[in-house]
């Protein structure tokens, strides 16, 4: 058992399943050949009746025991054990691929095999063969599997992988037929679901809190989506427990009004304390300004920012601030806590923010937010580990027009530019890289820089490094015609006038990416474009792209353009790869495997 133990860790590896899945690259056949055909192994009895030297190689001519025809074999690289082996008269089990030549059949090089009527399974692990073999044998049996939860057919079909009794039951056109592919995806999703389900803890909450959200609600100048109203009731119900804290992420696409469920959230809180953590000083900011504008004048609200405070955050109801939070010592305690953007957070700071404002067991409720739609498949699996709320539809119609552009369209280009900005709108282009670079076949932030100062008033620059990004974002949106940048600008500032983007070398970004670089524009409804612009304009990738406005579409593709069953995952980081599972096509597979889970 220990030694199992120690081999399970080589193979890193935690669940019968898992080893389960280990499936055999390719199978060795040692069945006896009842059939001939060309250009496929065999293994065949065969006797000895002429055998020669011809130019340093061994010539062997074989009769076949049980058809009765002549086979010849030619060795290369001959020792004395060849000659010894095949001497004339004796018989011997061969192996190796027929040929055909001018009617004479051949097998080049045949093996001379001491066992037959056996199949051997070949693992390509880092054990040795011997080991792996012994592990399958041991664990991989009917009992076994019948115990991780499968159904008859599934076990089945794994036996049948591992332990085969002839090759046509698990192999057809040179892979594994079908009906095997849909039980290796289904046993992948299931045994991943059961281990996320295994790392899920629940902890009592401080406290059940169920502030009235009216007051709020009635007061908005617009009326809440649907969607942002069934949220809002899933927090609702979350929020009143208290012997489970809330533990919920909520997905919304680009301007689905993710900031209205939060402060719905702060209002479902009161009369208790409410933290928020934005990933920069500028998203804090922007979210402190919409809670001043739209929350009762009653909350009491600050701004904890580096170096900078907004209000007194030890009285406050709702505090809001970056990771500058995490070293106030003297911070209340909260009874919810939320993350914006929490995929630009390491697991730490988040938790970190919790146990800031924790006691004892009992732990605050935590809800986080993300703008970066996820796969449908990749929300099933979360849900194992957390609640999942979707925001899939906008407050209002975005009409936004993506095309893709080349140099040709330069000049049309130029002059859409100059409308825009004559009707006091802005402009923004995305440049791939800030400094020039040979690898890349476009022009950089830096060599573009002179042409449009030169042409334009009121050109604001930017990029990852800037330290005075935040306040050339905030000047850009108040006094700014054109803001050039590089993928800075990609999540969460809200720039109202905003109704052009230009995204330089489009094709190298990741379709997510591009998605939230065209949310940047047409947030208050405004007509606004989205130009790709691209030296190979004939690009599949980017004209599905174009014909598709909903970010979790949009993931789906990206999966499926970035070779799927790469999860891009904040909550649990798993990078997960999965080898039969398909996570762009395969949602019906693990909307099934949840089933099972649920009844297991």
């Amino acid at each position: 058992m220990e030694e199992a133990k120690q081999l399970f860790k080589k193979l890193k590896i935690y669940s019968l399943l898992d080893l389960a899945l280990i499936v055999p690259t390719s199978y060795n056949d040692t069945t006896l050949s009842t059939t001939l055909e060309i250009g496929k192994i065999h293994t065949l009895e065969a006797k000895v009746i002429e055998s020669s030297i011809y130019g340093g190689k061994l010539r062997v001519s074989f009769l076949l025991t049980q058809s009765g025809r002549r086979i010849s074999s030619t060795f290369f690289r001959v020792t004395p054990y060849h000659h010894k082996l095949f001497e004339v008269g004796s018989t011997h089990y061969i192996q190796g691929r027929l040929e055909e030549y001018k009617g004479y059949l051949q097998m080049p090089q045949p093996k001379s095999i001491k066992q037959v009527g056996k199949i051997t399974p070949k693992y390509k692990t880092v054990l040795k063969e011997s080991e792996i073999a012994s592990l399958m044998e041991v664990y991989i049996t009917e009992k076994n599997l019948f115990n991780e939860g499968l159904d008859s057919k599934e076990v089945a079909t794994l036996m049948r992988v591992h332990f085969p009794k002839s090759l046509d039951e698990v192999y057809e056109n040179g892979g594994y037929k079908s009906e095997i592919l849909e039980v290796l995806k289904f046993v992948e999703a299931y045994n991943h679901l059961r281990k996320l389900r295994g790392k899920k803890v629940d902890f009592p909450a401080l406290r059940a809190l169920n502030g009235e959200m009216e007051p709020f609600v009635s007061n908005l100048p617009f009326t809440l989506t649907e969607e942002q109203q069934n949220v809002i009731v899933q927090i609702q119900k979350d929020l009143a427990r208290e012997d489970k804290a809330a533990k919920r992420m909520i997905v919304g696409d680009v301007g689905s009004g993710k900031t209205m469920v939060i402060l719905a959230s702060v209002m479902m809180a009161l009369p208790y304390k409410s933290i928020l953590m934005a990933p920069t000083s500028l998203l804090a900011l922007q979210l402190y300004e919409e809670a001043c504008k739209h929350l009762p004048k009653s909350v009491r609200i600050a701004l904890v920012m580096q170096g900078k405070d907004e209000g007194n955050y030890r009285e406050a109801d709702f505090i809001i601030g970056t990771h500058a939070l995490l070293f106030k010592e003297d911070l209340p305690e909260a009874s919810l806590v939320m993350v914006d953007e929490q995929h630009r957070f390491g697991t730490k700071q988040r938790q970190s923010l919790e146990a800031l404002v924790s006691s004892g067991e009992r732990k605050p409720h935590y809800l986080q937010f993300s703008a970066t739609p996820i796969p449908r498949t990749q929300a099933m699996m979360e849900s194992e580990l957390l609640d999942v709320s979707l925001i899939t539809t906008t407050p209002f119609k975005r009409e936004v027009l993506t095309q893709t552009i080349g140099r040709e369209e330069f000049p049309d280009l130029m002059t859409h530019i100059k409308e825009e900005i004559a009707q006091q709108h802005q402009v923004l282009i995305i440049y791939p890289l800030v400094e020039e670079s040979s690898e890349v076949p476009y022009q950089s932030l830096d060599e573009s820089r002179g042409f449009w100062e030169s042409r334009f008033d009121n050109v604001y620059v930017t990029h990852g490094k800037d330290k005075q990004k935040e306040e050339v974002l905030l000047a850009f949106r108040e006094k700014g015609d054109i803001l050039l940048a590089t993928t800075v600008v990609e999540v969460g500032i809200s720039l109202p006038r905003l109704t052009l983007i230009v995204i330089v070398g489009a094709e190298r970004l990741g379709l997510a990416t591009l998605h939230q670089l065209r949310g940047r524009v047409g947030r208050n409804g405004l007509k606004s474009w989205c130009y790709l612009f691209s030296n190979s304009k004939e690009n599949y990738r980017l004209e599905q792209f174009a014909q598709t406005a909903n970010g979790f579409e949009i993931a789906k593709l990206d999966l499926k353009f970035r070779d799927s069953g790469d999860i891009l995952d904040g909550t649990i980081q798993s990078g997960q790869r999965f080898k039969w599972l398909d996570m762009a096509e395969d949602e019906a597979v693990i909307s099934y495997a949840k089933v099972r889970l649920k009844n297991a």
